[in-house]
């Protein structure tokens, strides 16, 4: 589950990390009172307002009904109006959003942490995540933060410096100095360092999350060693061990129809192709998709019935696989072992009734129990359905369907 930044900054504070300060508002005249409460913490009398949006390059991206920045710098108390009005309520189009944009439904007024003194600052990146070939977890870091750490990877691989940790023993305190010590880092910020890598890595493994992404980490010109900004993402199957997480879910920033598709316990992810799928199980799905993409078309979505497949929930997977209007055709890809194939062939005849009719083909495989009953109940039905017991039978008709 993908959070924002300022609940992210949130949970990493809760666990000692050290954060840039800031509050998150909804309208510009609480973005003064905000700033106004910040000045007496901020060195600068300047304030960061950032757009909270789940996507990353805010700071490139451009709101579409202002031409503002989704992370401008406001050079004073009075400068914080006008630029929170800049982004507020406006379309924020980055490189992770595509050009339909997200809406600013909130901005975080930061303190401004670029405070002169007796060093310059210094940006870093650092992630915490699991190194799935090795399955250990891993701090990936790098001396280059504030950039894109994919084009550092590629250009300047040797910048970047991973730590493995075993999730037995833990963090160990000569880890910590190692990350320190590759950020070029002595005195007091290698000690803040040190201090900032065993919190980090303690709220990552406590906070059940999948990811940690922090770029940039900053050194103050003090020798003081904060997260400017924060990219959590938390594991869905662990909410339940975290009922406060779970509750800082923000619908607006998710795709309407897998928030509806999660509600009737339906696994739904939205594709951009053309071809509807319903399948149960996700492997299954994931070969039904790769059948699709070698007939040379793309599947529309990812959508698991699960194992108990009855009528009512074909209906409603119907239903939502039609709402996407690129939909061109469903295949239905049912392996009948708990469920049995003849109650999902009713399923898909009574969905069919009660929807009218559909005007997209529908071909339906059903393979397992009571397969050959099912084939019977589609192929006496009288509706546009084509049945099949063969996946790659199923496939062909798919092809000469869109043909």
């Amino acid at each position: 589950m993908n959070i924002h930044e300022y609940q992210a900054k949130g949970i990493l504070s809760g666990f000692g990390v050290t954060v840039q300060r800031g509050k998150v508002v909804e309208n510009a005249a609480d973005a003064v009172k905000a700033a106004q409460e910040l000045t007496d913490e901020t060195g600068t009398g300047w304030y960061v307002v950032k757009a909270q949006i789940h996507a990353g390059g805010r700071g490139k991206g451009t709101v579409q009904e202002t031409g503002s920045r989704g992370v401008v710098l406001a050079k004073g108390i009075d400068k914080v109006e006008e630029t929170v009005k800049g982004i507020l309520g406006g379309t924020l189009v980055t490189l992770q959003t595509g050009e339909k944009g997200k809406k600013v439904n909130k901005v975080l007024i930061a303190e401004d942490v670029y405070y002169p003194g007796d060093s310059e600052p210094e940006e870093f990146y650092m992630s915490v995540l699991m190194n799935r070939a090795t399955g250990k977890n891993m701090i990936m870091y790098s001396t280059e933060g504030g950039m894109d750490i994919e084009t550092v990877a590629e250009e300047t691989p040797h910048l970047i410096f991973k730590e493995e940790i075993d999730p037995a023993l833990g963090l160990q305190p000569f880890q910590a100095r190692k990350v320190a010590f590759n950020l070029g880092l002595s005195g007091q910020a290698f000690k803040e360092m040190t201090k900032f890598v065993a919190a980090l890595y303690q709220a990552y493994v406590s906070s059940d999350s999948s990811m940690f992404e922090i770029n940039p980490v900053l050194k103050t010109s003090d020798d003081k060693i904060l997260a400017v900004d924060a990219k959590v993402t938390l594991d869905g199957n662990a909410l339940y061990r975290h009922k406060d997480y779970a509750e800082m879910r923000d619908e607006s920033e998710e795709d309407p129809t897998e928030v509806e598709a999660g509600k009737v316990g339906l696994n739904y992810v939205k594709l951009d192709g053309n071809v509807g799928c319903m399948v149960n199980g996700a492997g299954l799905a994931m070969a039904t998709m790769d059948m699709i993409k070698l007939l040379g078309f793309e599947p529309a979505n990812f959508l698991d019935v699960g194992g108990t497949a009855d009528a009512k929930r074909v209906e409603q997977a119907f239903r939502i696989i039609l709402k996407d209007p690129n939909v061109k055709a469903i295949l239905v890809n049912i392996f009948g072992g708990i469920v049995r194939c003849d109650r999902v062939a009713q399923g898909v005849v009574d969905a069919y009734k009660n929807m009218g009719e559909i005007n997209v083909p529908i071909i339906v495989r059903l393979q397992g129990t009571n397969a050959e009953e099912a084939k019977k109940i589609i192929d006496e039905s009288g509706l546009k359905v084509m049945s099949a017991i063969a996946l790659k039978e199923a496939a062909e008709k798919v092809q000469e369907a869109l043909s």
